[in-house]
């Protein structure tokens, strides 16, 4: 039985990730957001598994599917695309951005600590 409530907790690095961008500000997840739908669409360019324009809006179109508002990245639209567009790529591919999305929220939570320890001096 599958004890993973969320797709992304199969991956615990994309878990954890997700869990610390759902308590950032709002300004932060919709750069992520924008930093990931970058990110998917030149990994897909590199794989060519986007070769034309329509490919591409294809896929945006499908991160775009409604699936209600329950969920914390539901209340942004950029945002609901970006993680569903994440969730629609094969597991591999979800484990190489979850480790560059950690990386995007590693810098942000270091500069936001050096930036409150300088204040602080």
């Amino acid at each position: 039985m599958d004890q993973n409530r969320r797709w992304y907790d199969k991956d615990p690095i994309l878990s954890k990730a997700m869990r610390i961008l759902e308590t950032t500000d709002d300004q932060f997840q919709l750069k992520i957001a924008i930093n990931l739908i970058k990110i998917i669409i030149e990994h897909n360019i590199e794989t060519d598994t986007f070769r034309s324009v329509d490919d591409l809006l294809c896929a945006v179109e499908e991160g775009r599917c409604e699936k209600g508002n329950e969920r914390w990245y539901d209340l942004d639209q950029t945002i609901r695309t970006a993680v569903q567009m994440l969730e629609n790529c094969p597991e591999e591919i979800q484990g190489n951005i979850a480790r560059k999305v950690a990386g995007l929220i590693s810098e942000r939570i270091r500069d936001t600590y050096e930036t409150e320890t300088t204040e602080y001096q």
